[in-house]
C-alpha cells in the first residue's frame, strides 16, 4: 500500500497500527548477532567495538552548481561555515515544521555532497524533480532494496580502546579530525574517509570507503582489536546505540492529512521508507498529526538557524519561541519491568511481552508517559542497557516536566491493538525517572 492509499482509506492511525510486517531485529546483511548481544553491548563502554553500517541506510549524493542551495533550501541548518571537510546532521521538515528525516551530510566539494544514511532522502529527490536546480541526486536503497553489493562501507569503531586499536592499522593523526570532521586517510591500505562521529557516545570513527576492499579493512581492524577486546557488533546491540546517545528515528512521516504533502504522497512508492512504517505502543490518537514530531522535542533545537529561508520555517519560528515539548530520557523502575516478565509465569493476564533489547527494527514506537494521572509526553525508543541495569528510553515531554529526577508513569501495553505481531495481554503501569540527554557521558568530542 503507498502512502496515497494510506491516505486514501479515511484512517491513516488505523492502517498504521494494524500493520503486522515481518519485523526483526535484523538489518541486511549483518548477523543479529555476532557472538551475543549481551557481551557485544558490554564492549562499546569497556573496550571497543566494530559496527558495519554499510547495508542497512540510503546513501545520498548531491551535486552541481546548485547542490547546496538545495540542500540549504530543505534545512534547518545553517549553511555558514559549511566548508570542505566538515559534515552537519541535516534536518528537514514538511511546510507545518513537523520532521521528516535527518541525518549526517558530509561536504565532499563545493558542489558535492555526501551521506551514507540519510532518511530525508526521498524528500530530496522529490524536491529536485519538482523544483528548478541545477544539481543531480544520487539513491543507493539500503542492500535489501536493490541486487549487489553497495558502493562503499560504512564502518564505525567506537570505545575506549579505540585508540589503541585505530593506531595499528593507520598512521593518521586521528586526534586532529575534530568531531564532525573529516579526512582522507589510509587506513589498513585502503584510501578512505575519516569522520569524527559515531551512534555510541565513546570516542571513535566512522569510515567511508570503496566496498570492494572493505573485507580487506574488515579484516585488519579485527585484527588489531583482538588484544584490545574488540567485539564486532550484530544488529541487535547496535540498534540499541543510540538510546543512550539520545537520537530518535524521526517517527511516523508528516504526510498524511496535510495538503501540502499530497503531491509528495502521490509520488512516493509502495516500498518508500515512508510506506512502510508501523506504529506501536499505548498511545492511540484518532489524528495522525499526533504522531508527528519537530525538530525541538527531538532535541535538535541548537541546530535550527533563521540566516535563510527553508521548508517549515513559518511554523518552527512560532514552535521556538514557546516549545511545548523537550527531550529527555527515562530509566524504567526495575522492578516495575521485572513484573512485566513475571506476569508469564503465573495465573492471571500476562502484560505485553517485552522484546530485548529492543523494539524491533521498523516500528515508530510511541507509549504514554503521565503524571499525576495526566499525559505529559510520549516515549520511544525503548532499550535494555546493562550498565544502566535497566530499560532506557528517550521521552518527548512537556517542558514542564523535563527536569531530572521527575518521576512519570509509563503505560505498558495496548488497549486493543489491530497488529496481528501483538500477544493479546493486560496493560500495566511502569514507573520512570527523568533524566538527561545523551543518558551517557558524551564522549565523542575527547572532552
Amino acid at each position: 500500500m503507498d502512502p496515497e492509499e494510506i491516505q486514501a482509506s479515511g484512517d491513516p492511525v488505523r492502517v498504521l497500527r494494524e500493520k503486522g510486517g515481518d519485523y526483526t531485529d535484523n538489518f541486511p546483511v549483518v548477523p543479529n548477532e555476532i557472538t551475543n548481544w549481551l557481551d557485544e553491548q558490554r564492549a562499546v563502554t569497556e573496550t571497543c567495538t566494530l559496527a558495519n553500517l554499510s547495508h542497512h541506510m540510503t546513501s545520498l549524493r548531491v551535486t552541481g552548481p546548485d547542490a547546496e542551495e538545495l540542500l540549504r533550501d530543505l534545512s534547518v541548518n545553517s549553511f555558514e561555515s559549511y566548508e570542505i571537510g566538515r559534515a552537519k546532521q541535516l534536518v528537514m521538515c514538511n511546510p507545518n515544521g513537523h520532521i521528516i528525516g535527518d541525518g549526517p551530510m558530509l561536504r565532499l566539494g563545493d558542489e558535492e555532497f555526501y551521506s551514507g544514511g540519510m532518511l530525508s532522502a526521498n524528500w530530496v529527490r522529490y524536491n529536485l524533480e519538482t523544483g528548478d536546480y541545477d544539481a543531480t541526486v544520487e539513491t543507493e536503497p539500503r542492500t535489501s532494496a536493490h541486487e549487489g553489493d553497495p558502493e562503499n562501507f560504512i564502518f564505525q569503531v567506537q570505545g575506549p580502546n579505540a585508540r589503541a586499536v585505530l593506531e595499528q592499522v593507520t598512521d593518521a593523526d586521528l586526534d586532529s579530525i575534530p568531531f564532525y570532521r573529516f579526512e582522507t586517510i589510509d587506513l589498513a591500505g585502503v584510501e578512505t574517509i575519516a569522520l569524527g562521529h559515531g551512534m555510541s557516545t565513546e570516542f571513535g570513527f566512522e569510515f567511508i570507503g570503496p566496498f570492494e576492499q572493505a573485507e580487506q579493512v574488515r579484516e585488519a581492524i579485527v585484527e588489531a582489536g583482538d588484544e584490545h577486546g574488540l567485539e564486532q557488533l550484530g544488529s541487535k546491540s547496535y540498534h540499541t546505540l543510540s538510546v543512550k546517545l539520545g537520537w530518535v528515528p524521526p517517527g511516523v512521516p508528516p504526510i498524511y492529512d496535510v495538503e501540502a504533502m499530497s503531491d509528495y504522497r502521490e509520488w512516493l512508492g509502495p516500498d518508500s521508507r515512508e510506506a512502510t512504517y508501523s506504529i506501536d505502543g499505548s498511545f492511540v490518537s484518532d489524528e495522525i498529526s499526533e504522531y508527528y514530531m519537530d525538530p525541538i522535542e527531538l532535541g535538535y533545537e541548537k541546530l535550527i538557524s533563521f540566516d535563510h529561508d527553508f521548508v517549515g520555517r513559518e511554523a518552527l519560528e512560532a514552535k521556538v519561541e514557546s516549545p511545548d515539548r523537550t527531550l529527555v530520557s527515562l530509566a524504567w523502575d526495575e522492578n516495575d519491568v521485572v513484573d512485566v516478565y513475571a506476569s508469564l509465569f503465573g495465573d492471571g493476564e500476562t502484560y505485553k511481552f517485552m522484546d530485548l533489547p529492543r523494539i524491533a527494527w521498523g516500528r515508530a514506537n510511541y507509549d504514554e508517559v503521565t503524571k499525576d494521572g495526566d499525559l505529559v509526553g510520549l516515549s520511544h525508543s525503548r532499550s535494555y542497557e546493562y550498565d544502566a541495569g535497566t530499560i532506557i528510553s528517550l521521552c518527548s515531554i512537556d517542558v514542564d516536566h523535563a527536569e531530572p529526577g521527575t518521576e512519570v508513569t509509563i503505560t505498558w501495553g495496548e488497549e486493543d491493538s489491530p497488529n496481528p505481531k501483538v500477544e493479546r495481554h493486560a496493560q500495566t503501569e511502569i514507573r520512570a525517572t527523568v533524566g538527561e540527554v545523551p543518558y551517557s557521558p558524551d564522549r565523542r568530542k575527547g572532552e
